[in-house]
This record gives C-alpha cells, structure tokens and sequence, in this order.
C-alpha cells in the first residue's frame, strides 16, 4: 500500500484518532479539521486509494449482497487503540449496508440500537464478519479494547478491521 500508506486522521476539533486508517476503493473516509466525509485521494500523498482486493468484493456478494462497495475503511488498532461508539452516517445511502471483517487480535465490540439505549457487548475474533443491514444499519458502535497477544497473524501485532460500504450514491 505505498500508495495509501496508514496514517493518523484527527477529528474536526482536532483529537487524533487512536487507530492508523487507510482506505481501499474508489471513495475513502477521511477525517480532519474540515470534517469527516468520503474523497477520491489519500490525504497525505495525493494518490487515488488503491483497488478493494477481489476477495473482498466476494465476500461481500457472498454475505450481503446488492450493489458492489466503493469504498473500504482500513483501521489498525495497536497500543491500546480504541474506537468510541458512533453511527456510520457519512454514507449517501444509509439503508445500504455496512461489512465488517477482523482479522489478528480479538477486540470487545459493544453495540446499541441507533435510538440511544443500552448497548452490549461481544468479542469479535480473527476471521469474524459483522454486517450492519437492515434495522441494525445505524445501530451505535464501537471498539472498547483490542485483546492484545490474542492472535499472531498481524506482524508486530494488533487487530486490523477492513470495513466495506457504498458511500457514493
């Protein structure tokens, strides 16, 4: 990924991110003092995101179906990082859905219904797949911690997450 090297985003007051993000696909999310939102080109080279590998599009035919993602959110959780619960609401069509994949370290991922409410908890381990669809497509998530030394796949270790969507409309 020379051309979509991971890098530390910051929110748009200005806290940095505790994951490294990168992208795949035609569309990226990027976040920064501008807001967050979906463009064409890494924020730091310039460079358009390189392809969603086939592997992923299959998955995601085989698991949710529809029109095919353009766009794949790389997350790396290392050191402690964590994601707070949130909606994914920077999509055109919040009716399609969101694919989910964990590979390396297990993480406690807590979920609740969209409205607000009491949310809970599960462990996702390496290889699992969670599909945000239907009523569930903006439920609020997040990742609580990642379960360090859990999983030897990721060199130097820690959780990577590939998250797929159409962004565009």
């Amino acid at each position: 990924m020379d051309d979509a090297p991971l890098y530390r985003s910051v929110t748009p007051g200005g806290r940095p991110f505790s994951v490294q993000m990168s992208n795949f696909g035609p569309l990226g999310w990027v976040s920064d003092r501008g807001g967050y939102r979906y463009q064409a080109t890494h924020p730091q080279t310039g460079r358009p995101w390189p392809a969603i590998p086939q592997a992923l599009l299959d998955l995601w035919a085989a698991t949710v179906g529809g029109t095919a993602p353009d766009a794949c959110l790389v997350n790396l959780y290392r050191d402690g990082a964590k994601m707070g619960l949130h909606q994914d609401r920077d999509e055109a069509d919040l009716g399609a859905p969101v694919l989910s994949v964990s590979l390396g370290d297990a993480a406690v991922f807590r979920i609740g219904p969209a409205e607000g409410g009491r949310t809970t908890t599960l462990k996702l381990d390496s290889g699992d797949v969670c599909a945000l669809t239907g009523p569930a497509r903006l439920a609020r998530h997040g990742i609580d911690r990642v379960l360090e030394g859990s999983s030897r796949l990721i060199p130097g270790g820690g959780r990577l997450n590939l998250t797929l969507r159409r962004a565009g409309p």
